[in-house]
């Protein structure tokens, strides 16, 4: 018997298929177009342009409104210029209400005789003041006296005074808040300035913006001292409240209050006294002035006995202690 050994043989395979590439996805059907978009994009920018419009009318709005409040901001604040300053605490402490504009008209009388009107000139815009004296003088010319300055927190702040008699030329004297002095141009001398300093005239004012303020502070026996310049040198004015007294003025009677200046120095003979009447609105219804010859320069209230109107040709003046028609020309007060 034979034996065939059996040797195993290689077993061929067949090939791999090759790999199919994939199909492509079919193509979506096209769609027709929707005309849903167009319409939302309209509305959109109608709805836009509304907004737009509204936001407008709306900042149109607002800048009237803005505008309409600065309008009457101004006019108030206008208003609030046009009348006196309702009375208002000083730096020192007191308080003061400047008398409103007007034109005021005093008689003047010489030791009892009339003589012509003297006439002032105030005018206060709650900000400036200013005050112009004149007193005609036959032969002489109109002695005119004026004062102009602003208001500040220690009432009238005169910045330039001016004297002219006759028809000499004016002396000046000028406030100098920048460098604190008073220079005047009739002499080469300057003075320290001083918070609250007056001059001749506008001190007369002063007064009375003080006692509209506080009428009960000025009781009998209190003395206020100013400081008062003149056309070549400042001093001190202590002045006193008397008290109420009777005036007799060309329309009738009238209560005021008496102040008198008291001796500024040893052998001070001269006197200064000034009447302020409430119904009046607290100005001056009557200012003597006593020369130490006896000499009487009366300035009287002409006119009706109530506050006098910002009307030129209204209310009284306040005429100046120092000079009065048809009267030699006294000292200095």
């Amino acid at each position: 018997m034979q034996v065939e050994l059996l040797t195993p043989k290689p077993v061929a395979q067949a090939p791999a298929p090759p790999a199919q590439p994939p199909k492509p996805a079919p193509k979506p059907a096209p769609q027709p177009a929707q005309p849903t978009h167009a319409i939302t994009t309209a509305q959109q920018t109608a709805e836009a342009a509304q907004a737009a419009q509204a936001a407008q009318a709306q900042q149109a709005a607002q800048a009237a409104q803005e505008a309409q409040a600065a309008a009457k901001a101004a006019s108030d604040t206008a208003a609030a210029q046009a009348e006196s300053a309702a009375a208002k605490p000083a730096a020192s402490g007191d308080k003061f209400d400047v008398p409103p504009t007007g034109d005021l008209h005093y008689d003047t009388l010489i030791n009892g005789v009339m003589n012509q009107t003297g006439t002032i000139h105030w005018i206060n815009s709650a900000q400036h003041y200013e005050m112009v004296v004149s007193i005609p003088l036959p032969f002489v010319g109109p002695f005119v006296y004026s004062s102009k300055g602003h208001i500040d927190g220690f009432g009238i702040a005169p910045e330039q005074y001016s004297e002219q008699r006759g028809r000499r030329a004016a002396d000046i004297t000028v406030f100098d808040r920048s460098t604190k002095q008073l220079v005047y141009t009739r002499t080469p001398n300057s003075q320290p300035l001083v918070d609250g300093a007056q001059d001749r005239f506008s001190v007369v004012m002063q007064l009375a913006s003080l006692v509209r303020g506080s009428p009960d502070t000025y009781k009998p026996g209190v003395v206020r001292q100013f400081s008062v310049a003149d056309n070549d040198s400042d001093e001190l004015w202590p002045i006193e409240t008397v008290g109420d007294e009777n005036v007799q003025a060309r329309d009738g009677n009238v209560q005021a209050r008496h102040f008198t200046r008291l001796a500024r120095r040893d052998n001070d003979r001269r006197r200064l006294d000034i009447w302020l009447a409430p119904s009046i609105g607290w100005l001056p219804v009557r200012i003597v002035q006593t020369e130490p010859n006896g000499l009487q320069i009366e300035l009287l209230w002409r006119g009706k006995l109530q506050p006098p109107s910002s009307t030129p040709g209204a209310g009284t003046a306040d005429a100046t202690p120092d000079a009065t028609p048809g009267a030699p020309e006294p000292d200095k007060p």
